[in-house]
């Protein structure tokens, strides 16, 4: 719309200059003519002497010992070339010409006996041309004529017109526009807060033939995304059933194993391939967990899990803290932030929790004073079954998904993970949330 006003006002804007273009050409051709005729026929008539007087209204013509207006007046120059054109034709000479265009009073006594339509024609024309020829011997040539100045009348024409155009065309632009956007925007709603973990309701179909064909393509996408998630959510399901029975099974049998040293590794290795496949299952469920968020106070979050590792020997500390609020989704933030501690327990053997806030964040870090991350694999450790071997090696435990679970988690929340070395060496693990209202 803002396009369209644009070109009109250009389009009207040179509308403008052509009209005035021809206006001015139509008051040469309508006054402009007739002025500079006087003009001439009132020099022949001195030449051959005939009396030149003439007050015939508001056009008076009269020779003078002196010029009725400053003679370094020079308002209408087309006019003072015409006058010299034509008396160089009419081989007749002038001395110094002078022009000027006064406004028209309207208590002019010239109109006093005019008809009153005549009179109020004139008084609508506005203004008058004085013209002042020096004539060689005789004395100085005064004409005075009507000289209409339509130049505002055109100006205000033309704004009537614009507005006029405007009306017509951007309501209406307007309607349609609205009519178009409203559909779209609530497209683009849904698709913004398309959350394949809770019950959506389709777009209504409205608006033109192409935007209500571009909704029916959207509503149609999400049922099939729904539909694949839901397919994926019973596959997953039938795989952990199906993997955690043979393990179950394999946990009975190595009871008959004799050596206690064989039949310790093996329960290790059947704990961790259940951790792995709660870890796989986990992080391809999270873009549908079935824990619905509520307000959590986040200490108390933080001081249970805290808790949790303190009743294992872990040496884990945390320190006071006042209340905080967050909406979350508390047993994957519990798992997240629990991840975090595993790994700074396992390669620095202790871990340091510190909860803070700033206007629009809350901040969960966790330090250690372990070997760190070189800095150039910061980024790279968040993707799943990555390990540094150099540090996390087999023996420590894990096959590379509790960063990347732990990402994942806290950005379905709406916040991140942070990985910074530490002064002196060490790590920490910063999760940044949003505050949102209950």
């Amino acid at each position: 719309m803002l396009l369209v006003a644009i070109l009109l006002f250009v389009a009207q804007a040179i509308n403008f200059a052509l009209l005035l273009n021809g206006r001015r050409q139509l008051r040469y051709a309508q006054f402009t003519v007739p002025a500079v005729n006087r003009v001439i026929d009132s020099m022949e008539n001195l030449r051959s002497g005939e009396p030149v007087v003439d007050r015939r209204g508001l056009r008076q013509t009269r020779i003078d010992t002196r010029s009725r207006i400053p003679v370094t007046h020079h308002d209408a120059p087309k006019v003072e070339q015409g006058i010299r054109d034509g008396l160089a034709e009419a081989n007749l000479t002038a001395g110094a010409i002078a022009t000027e265009i006064r406004d028209l009073r309207a208590d002019d006594p010239r109109l006093r006996h005019r008809h009153s339509r005549r009179a109020e024609r004139l008084r609508r024309v506005g203004t008058e041309l004085r013209i002042a020829v020096e004539v060689p011997g005789s004395g100085w040539l005064n004409v005075r004529t009507p000289w209409p100045d339509s130049s505002n009348f055109i100006f205000w024409q033309l704004i009537a017109q614009t507005l006029v155009i405007y009306l017509v065309t951007l309501i209406p632009m307007f309607w349609i526009g609205r009519r178009i956007a409203r559909p779209l925007r609530d497209l683009a709603t849904a698709a913004r807060t398309f959350d394949p973990s809770t019950p959506g309701t389709d777009v209504e179909e409205r608006g033109p033939g192409d935007v209500r064909a571009v909704i029916i393509a959207f509503n149609q996408l999400s049922d099939r995304v729904a539909a694949m998630l839901d397919e994926k959510d019973r596959m997953l399901g039938a795989i952990g059933h199906d993997l955690r029975t043979p393990l179950a099974a394999l946990r009975v049998r190595i009871e008959s194993v004799e050596d206690d040293g064989d039949r310790a590794k093996m329960a290790d290795t059947i704990d961790e391939m259940n951790r792995t496949l709660d870890d796989i299952l986990s992080l391809a469920r999270l873009g549908r967990p079935s824990e619905p968020a509520t307000q959590v106070d986040l200490s108390a979050l933080v001081d249970a899990v805290v808790e949790d590792f303190r009743d294992i020997g872990a040496d884990v500390t945390a320190e006071e803290t006042p209340r905080i609020l967050v909406r979350i989704r508390p047993s994957l933030m519990r798992r997240a932030l629990r991840n975090l501690i595993e790994n700074a327990v396992k390669y620095a053997g202790a871990a340091e929790v510190a909860l803070n806030q700033d206007d629009g964040h809350v901040g969960i870090a966790v330090a250690d004073r372990g070997p760190g991350i070189p800095d150039d694999k910061l980024a790279a450790v968040f993707d799943p079954f990555t390990r540094l071997e150099s540090s996390r090696n087999r023996e420590t435990g894990g096959i590379g998904l509790g960063l990347a679970l732990a990402r994942a988690i806290v950005r379905e929340a709406g916040g991140e993970i942070v990985l910074a070395n530490r002064d002196g060496g060490g790590l920490v693990a910063t999760i940044r949330l949003p505050k949102r209202p209950a």
